[in-house]
């Protein structure tokens, strides 16, 4: 689905450093890249000209010798005739003949043979330069040039490490030669980065940006660096460090990208204003302009910048996504596929736009099409040999664990966990993804038995996987083990940053056991240990569950709050904010704001649906309290609390027969829930009203 941090890593290698003809016109034929092993193997010069026995130099026939190649290199560039190469090449080797130790000519022969493909006798000449002058810094470049394009045309592997390794040799003896040159650090530095020596990358990097401290180049890619590695404060303290007259589009957009890292959109907002003000042609910063309205919740805004970069780029099929995927947020579905394929015209071969349509189709509640969609993707990405690359593994774990959603939402549990067990062969993160959403499965239908079941096979299969091992102490604790399962996890505590998954998990066992003192405590270690702004999040979201479980709401409020305020489009807590205030009947327009842009975001959630049910409910407006609690009990009719809510409306509309129904569902479902998910008062209100419902029908008889 998109482009690896390796490859891009290396097409930007590429774009700096591939030969080009400094002549008008055409050669002779394409440069052909040799094989990696004719270029490692290049080590040992042939017999040539330059090797022959030192003689007096006859200047005056070398210069006749290279004037008449360099005429052949002229012609060869205007009519492309093979011949010509070989005459040059042949004038080449006379005018070296002449004067052996010149290092001019050699150079311009090995320059000569990379323009016409002949890479293995450029790599001869320019290595028999440097074994007679080590310090010729031409030779060194020309031959790094050289590595880099083999490199570019090479597949990963051994062979491509080995000539990766003799590219940066070369670049490492450049900037010695040369250590003012910003754009050698910066490649060096690139070169680094392929071969994933983070440390040794940022060390030239900022010799580049020590040597020019205002230079564009030097800036951003220290900049992107340090993004790249988790540190985006570091990028924007190091872009803002340049003074803002001599910020130039390329840096406002690396701005840009950096405040988005960190979720600061308006800011990024901002930033690429000002990069596409200064370079109205870069399409990218008016993309990233587009995107970080999207993020800030500006939609409309969104929309109207994507339609503009539409008409500049009639050919930009992800445009036509973003602006679907716009559509897919506003409700408008049938613009939103339109969209899609509009796009599928310019790339009628894309695996992501089908998908993208299943998840519209989904979002309509369109099952059977979504999952057909999907069937269709599965099918055509299938290798019966098992032989996929990462990227395509990937792929196919996405279209299966869609699949296997669409099947959970539509209450079809085994289908769901027998689609999800065909990721298992994918390995990795994406067995490790499908046996907890097998977990999870069993779980939405109480089917706890199976749930451990499925957890402790995925911690015989994946021994190493933490996560999993969690999951499984966790579901320990629901079943009636808790002491042993807490055990289980605090000795996974290392005293290293990675605790903090440990302390999450902790803090939401002791949450589910009421143990307040000791859920507080471990969420306060977890967030202690969270960096990243996405982490603070949801360590911000956990400490709020436990807050509102203890009826602690004004800082179960204060925690959503913040949430909300720095991701606008967390539809979690964007909905358990909406519910908590509408459940205690507290600023209920509030409520009804933060409970419809999370239906907004997932508007086939039960969850949410019941949110928006029950906050009409409060507002008196019973006919769209039903239509939403009639749905929500649809999509999740294993759920206690939303049929006690469709219960409540039927005894306030007056159905007192379909009120009792509902609440002896609840108590049916509420039996059937582990302890650690009852909360006895809601039990017995729900037994309260259920016995004065039978009492009303029974005076009625």
């Amino acid at each position: 689905m998109m482009i690896s941090k390796r490859l891009s890593a290396l097409l930007l290698l590429l774009a700096i450093s591939a030969p080009v003809w400094a002549q008008s016109g055409t050669p002779a034929k394409p440069a052909q890249t040799p094989a990696p092993a004719a270029v490692e193997s290049a080590k040992t010069p042939p017999a040539t000209t330059s090797n022959t026995p030192q003689k007096a130099p006859d200047r005056a026939s070398a210069y006749f010798h290279f004037t008449m190649a360099h005429m052949y290199e002229e012609m060869l560039a205007n009519y492309g005739r093979s011949e010509l190469a070989s005459k040059a090449i042949e004038e080449y080797k006379l005018a070296i003949d002449a004067d052996p130790s010149s290092s001019f000519l050699n150079a311009g022969l090995a320059e000569l043979y990379v323009r016409t493909g002949r890479i293995r006798d450029a790599v001869v000449e320019a290595q028999d330069i440097i074994k007679n002058d080590p310090n010729n810094i031409d030779a060194r470049r020309l031959l790094g040039r050289i590595y880099l394009r083999s490199l570019g045309d090479t597949q990963a592997g051994s062979q491509s490490q080995s000539i990766l390794k003799l590219a940066i040799d070369q670049y490492e003896q450049i900037v010695k030669l040369d250590p003012k040159s910003v754009d050698d650090h910066l490649l060096l530095g690139r070169l680094y980065k392929l071969n994933n020596e983070n440390a040794r990358s940022e060390a030239e990097f900022k010799t580049a940006v020590s040597l020019q401290p205002n230079s564009e180049e030097a800036v951003t890619t220290l900049s992107y660096l340090y993004t790249e590695n988790g540190d985006a404060a570091r990028a924007q303290q190091i872009l803002e460090g340049v003074p803002q007259a001599d910020r130039s589009a390329k840096i406002y957009a690396a701005l840009g990208y950096t405040y988005e890292q960190q979720k600061k959109y308006k800011d990024a907002i901002a930033a690429y204003r000002k990069s596409f003000a200064l370079d109205k042609d870069n399409l990218d910063s008016a993309r990233g302009l587009a995107q970080n309205l999207m993020n800030d919740g500006q939609i409309d805004a969104a929309l109207a910048q994507y339609k503009l970069i539409a008409e500049a780029d009639p050919q930009d099929a992800q445009t036509y996504m973003r602006i679907a995927e716009i559509y897919r947020r506003n409700g408008n579905f049938d613009k939103a596929l339109q969209s899609l394929k509009d796009a599928a015209e310019i790339v009628p071969d894309s695996l992501e736009l089908p998908y993208n349509m299943a998840v519209i189709y989904e979002a309509m509640g369109r099952y059977d099409e979504a999952a057909q969609i999907l069937q269709t993707l599965i099918t055509k990405t299938d290798k019966p040999d098992g032989s996929y690359s990462q990227p395509e593994r990937n792929n196919r774990s996405i279209f299966i664990e869609r699949l296997g959603s669409i099947y959970r939402e539509q209450n079809k549990t085994q289908l769901a966990v027998d689609t999800y067990r065909k990721m298992l062969p994918l390995g990795d993160d994406n067995a490790a993804r499908a046996y907890q959403q097998i977990i999870d499965t069993n779980r939405d239908v109480k089917n706890w038995p199976a749930a451990t079941a499925a957890a402790q096979e995925a911690v015989e299969k994946l021994p190493n996987d933490r996560s999993l091992k969690i999951v499984l102490a966790a579901q320990k604790a629901d079943m009636g083990q808790p002491d042993a399962a807490i055990a289980e996890v605090k000795a996974m505590l290392k005293g290293t940053p990675e605790d903090r998954e440990t302390w999450l998990a902790l803090a939401q066992m002791y949450s589910r056991l009421r143990r307040w003192p000791d859920a507080e405590g471990a969420i306060t270690k977890a967030e202690q240990l969270s960096s990243r702004q996405e982490e603070k999040d949801y360590v911000l979201f956990v400490a709020g569950s436990i807050y509102e479980r203890q009826k602690k709401y004004d800082q179960a409020e204060a925690a959503f709050r913040k949430v909300v305020a720095t991701d606008p489009r967390n539809a979690t807590a964007l909905n358990y904010l909406g519910y908590m205030l509408a459940d205690r009947g507290t600023r209920l327009e509030e409520a009804l704001g933060y409970i419809r842009k999370a239906v907004q975001i997932d508007p086939q959630n039960g969850a949410y649906l019941d949110s928006l049910g029950w906050v009409y409910y409060k507002m008196g407006n019973y006919e769209l309290a039903e239509e939403n609690l009639r749905k929500a009990v649809d999509k999740t009719s294993n759920d206690p609390t939303v049929h006690d809510h469709l219960a409540d409306l039927y005894m306030k509309t007056g159905r007192l027969k379909l009120a009792i129904n509902h609440w002896e569902r609840s108590l049916a479902e509420w039996n059937k829930t582990v302890a650690a998910e009852v909360d006895p008062q809601d039990v017995a209100q729900v037994q309260k009203k259920l016995e004065s419902a039978k009492v009303k029908v029974a005076k009625q008889k």
